[in-house]
């Protein structure tokens, strides 16, 4: 007996340990659904294509108080709503509410202009900033794998989140975009004591740049850089049981707690790359009166991750200074604190699953220090096909002190 005991308390101290550094699963779906106005609109959105239950894969999340945003990109044709809220305590499997409504979602992939300005074509990611305001950028572009439609040009959308009201709508120039321009995130600059002096900064992953928008100037201007580029050797990927090659360059975005001259530092990288960069934020918001070729050796290399490391998103967690992201090549988040020098060895794995974290998608940290992680098999649903009678989508989360806990992320 005695011996018995001391396994089951020693298998104990095992689990605990284990689950440590464990996220927790807050919300899973197998295919996801929204809330209708009635069952007869969802009938006959689906008779018409406009809503295609399979085709609707959550990419990017984002909280606000009791509302967790969940984007679903127009990939393919019959996305119902793009920009959607989940509530925070509500059920594991509840159906997506469309934001601001169903009305502004709800455009037929073949239109050829946006309703209203309140309308939401096709987001990727979204930014939650310390002003109440949601940022979203909508790249306007409807079946994307499919017959492309670009419904509108590439905008930013920000919207009151105490009021649910939009506050502005901002077109990019042409000035901004490129021939292979692709727009799928942004990070937002700004302190709550200042809150019309927003800037947003947007990766182009597809032409190599970072769009830079001044929400008091309302204006935008293109910074280029070689370090915007990706990696040759890092464009290959086998996640789920699919092979596959990309090119995407800058995407990941973080900030930093700001530094002692009121500028934070971006940290960057290409998706398709295992390297990280940095560059002042002083930079990026006056760079249309610098010397470019004077600014160009003020980016600078961090260091690489190590082999496979590829990430799509990051966040910087300015109480503890460390960058987390997405490990979509290990299905799991990575971590690195910032005081530390840039090595694998300085950037551990926190956690891995191969079937719960297949392509970990998307992370945020919310205002109570809660790290979010979303999942979603989307090679499998490019590539070759989503099983609807398995789980496909799921979102966890983790306190940030407890994720970093005995790691060389935590000082």
């Amino acid at each position: 007996m005695r011996v018995n005991a001391l396994i089951f308390l020693t298998a104990l101290t095992v689990l605990s340990t284990c689950d440590a550094a464990t996220p927790k699963l807050r919300f899973e779906w197998k295919e996801v659904d929204y809330v209708w106005e009635s069952p007869a609109q969802r009938e006959k959105a689906i008779r018409e294509n406009q809503f295609i239950p399979a085709h609707n894969l959550p990419l990017g999340l984002g909280r606000w108080k009791n509302k967790l945003f969940v984007t679903v990109p127009r990939w393919k044709n019959g996305v119902a709503s793009s920009l959607n809220y989940i509530d925070v305590d509500g059920p594991v499997e509840q159906p997506l509410k469309p934001y601001p409504s169903l009305k502004d979602n709800l455009v037929p992939d073949t239109a050829s202009a946006l309703p209203s300005n309140y309308s939401i074509i096709s987001v990727f990611r979204i930014f939650v900033d310390p002003c109440d305001r949601l940022w979203v950028m909508d790249s306007g572009l409807a079946d994307i794998l499919g017959s492309p439609n670009q419904v509108a040009g590439p905008s930013l959308v920000i919207f009151d989140l105490n009021t649910d009201q939009l506050l502005h709508r901002y077109f990019f120039k042409v000035t901004d975009m490129k021939e292979d321009s692709f727009f799928a995130n942004v990070v937002v600059d700004v302190d709550k004591n200042t809150c019309d002096n927003a800037f947003a900064y947007v990766p182009d992953l597809g032409a190599y740049g970072v769009v830079v928008y001044s929400l008091k100037q309302d204006d935008s201007w293109r910074v280029s850089h070689h370090y915007f580029h990706f990696e040759p050797l890092a464009g290959s990927y086998r996640v789920g049981g699919v092979e596959f090659h990309w090119t995407d360059g800058v995407f990941g975005l973080a900030l930093s707690e700001p530094r002692e001259n009121g500028y934070r530092t971006m940290f960057f990288h290409a998706f398709s790359s295992t390297k990280e960069f940095c560059v002042s934020t002083e930079l990026l918001r006056n760079y249309t009166f610098i010397d470019k070729s004077e600014a160009f050796n003020d980016f600078k290399l961090l260091g690489d991750r190590g082999e496979n490391t590829q990430a799509s998103a990051s966040f910087y967690d300015e109480k503890n200074h460390v960058l987390f992201y997405t490990q979509v090549n290990r299905d799991g988040v990575g971590c690195w604190n910032s005081n530390k020098p840039y090595t694998p060895e300085n950037n551990p794995l926190l956690f891995n699953d191969t079937e719960r974290l297949e392509f970990p998608n998307d992370l945020k940290i919310d205002a109570e220090d809660t790290l979010w992680v979303l999942s979603d098999k989307l090679p499998r649903f490019v590539y070759k096909s989503l099983d609807p009678n398995e789980v496909n989508y799921r979102i966890f989360s983790i306190n940030v002190s407890d994720a970093i806990e005995g790691t060389t992320c935590q000082e």
